[in-house]
């Protein structure tokens, strides 16, 4: 049963969770009640005006016979249209007098009006009158007139009149009931073609974002025209589904690369531990060992690299720090060992850089120590201020890099024929990881153009200048 059961609730759940429905069903019950309110407001103003109307011509018409009558004279009342019956009642129940309508019948009514409420109106469903119900208007003669009348005996003055249809049946409330109907199922399917229009590109973006995520990362969500919300949402989904595919690239090729790069110092390891298994009389333990320790070194570069960059690309920023860039750059040339290529140090200005003392220091290490390397005999290292940015150049004097070649150094594991002749345990990390903690800095790492050698820039937003130093002397 519960087999039989969960498909019918995954068919239904995205039905009933449906922002469209919710929608319709929220409009619908909110004219519903608003509409009803409104319906029973109309009916009982509607009901109470025409019985106003109708009991204010039937009192006219009661008091206009009453001053009519005279001791030992009642005259016939005058028929008119909003009292159809009109009689004359005794203290007894019995009719002194009445119209032609109203002749031969009982009265109208039993209500009997107090002297201190002389006036009253009321509702009578006689017999004679085929069940509908008569509005009714009861006068009492005030004291004098009964007893220059009557004898003093209280009388009392009926009019009534055959409640019209709009009270006596129920078609205005009908009437009401079937409008408020309709106009709560008109909202409700207009919300429902309107939500349902609004909704269908958001539909057709999380389809295409869904055959994305599954598939193809190649696809994009289709843009409707227009700045509206759904638009700009449609554009930053591109936006994204732009960077997952760059990013999703970039992954596969680094662990492409890097289980390439990895294979060879285990490939070189197995082959070396097999030799001295297989030929124990051949090989020198020492030997074998030196062997054996110089791939672990050079395993162990390699993992290390490989962590460093992943920690720089895939973290979020470490907490910085205000940092004085060219004091830090003259700390990282001050830690240089002493060698034949000459380092000359240019200070132009001082600009305070936003960041991480320790990642920032890895970067200047890496460009500097890039530079020993490949330089003949003179390193150029300037700081300056350029439009809002801190910028650090390195130039050496050695062989260059081809423009061909300018953004592949910057690739993981990436090292050119001068690189390899130069440093061959090296892991072809180092200017990975420099730029892209360039960038997580807001920054960027570049080869520029120059005259001769290879000259590195390392571009920085600029946090704000401190105070420059006196020049000595």
């Amino acid at each position: 049963m519960a087999g039989l059961r969960s498909p019918l609730l995954r068919r239904r759940r995205p039905f009933v969770n449906s922002i469209r429905l919710r929608y319709t069903i929220v409009v619908g019950v909110l004219f519903l009640m608003i509409l009803s309110v409104v319906g029973a407001l109309v009916s009982f103003g509607v009901r109470n005006a025409v019985a106003a109307d109708l009991t204010e011509d039937m009192r006219l018409t009661i008091v206009d016979w009453a001053t009519e009558m005279r001791p030992g004279h009642i005259p016939s009342p005058r028929p008119t249209a909003r009292a159809k019956y009109l009689q004359l009642v005794d203290s007894k129940g019995r009719v002194v007098a009445s119209n032609a309508a109203a002749a031969g019948k009982p009265p109208l009514s039993t209500a009997r009006p107090s002297p201190s409420d002389r006036l009253q109106d009321g509702t009578a469903c006689p017999p004679w009158e085929s069940g509908r119900c008569l509005l009714i208007t009861v006068l009492r003669l005030d004291d004098g007139a009964a007893s220059s009348l009557f004898g003093g005996e209280p009388h009392y003055v009926y009019a009534g009149t055959t409640e019209p249809p709009a009270l006596a049946m129920r078609y205005l409330e009908a009437g009401i009931v079937a409008a408020i109907l309709f106009a709560s199922a008109t909202a409700a399917w207009s919300t429902w073609v309107v939500v349902g229009r609004t909704l269908q590109p958001v539909q057709a973006i999380s389809t295409k974002m869904r055959a994305a995520a599954e598939s193809d990362l190649n696809l994009r969500v289709p843009a409707p025209p227009g700045n509206d919300e759904i638009a700009e949402f449609a554009r930053t989904s591109n936006i994204y589904l732009d960077r997952l595919e760059k990013a999703v690239k970039a992954q596969r090729r680094f662990a492409s690369m890097a289980s390439h790069e990895l294979r060879s110092p285990v490939s070189a390891l197995r082959i070396q531990l097999e030799e001295a298994l297989l030929y124990p009389e051949d090989m020198d333990p020492r030997t074998a060992l030196q062997r054996t320790l110089r791939s672990t070194e050079r395993l162990e570069a390699i993992i290390d690299d490989l962590l460093a960059y992943t920690r720089v690309k895939g973290a979020l920023p470490a907490a910085y720090e205000p940092l004085d860039l060219a004091e830090l750059v003259e700390f990282e040339v001050a830690a240089l060992p002493g060698d034949d290529a000459e380092i000359r140090l240019r200070v132009v200005e001082r600009p305070t850089v936003l960041g991480s003392r320790i990642q920032l220091g890895r970067v200047l290490t890496n460009l500097l120590a890039n530079a020993r390397r490949h330089a003949r005999s003179r390193i150029d290292v300037s700081v300056e201020q350029v439009g809002g940015q801190a910028v650090v150049s390195v130039h050496d004097d050695g062989m260059g890099i081809a423009p061909e070649d300018r953004e592949r150094v910057f690739d993981p594991f990436v090292r050119l024929g001068e690189a390899q002749r130069l440093d061959p345990g090296g892991t072809g990390l180092g200017l990975a990881i420099s730029r892209e903690t360039c960038q997580a800095h807001g920054g960027s790492l570049t080869v520029a153009d120059c005259p001769a050698g290879a000259r590195f820039v390392l571009c920085l937003p600029m946090l704000g200048p401190v105070p420059e130093h006196e020049p000595a002397g």
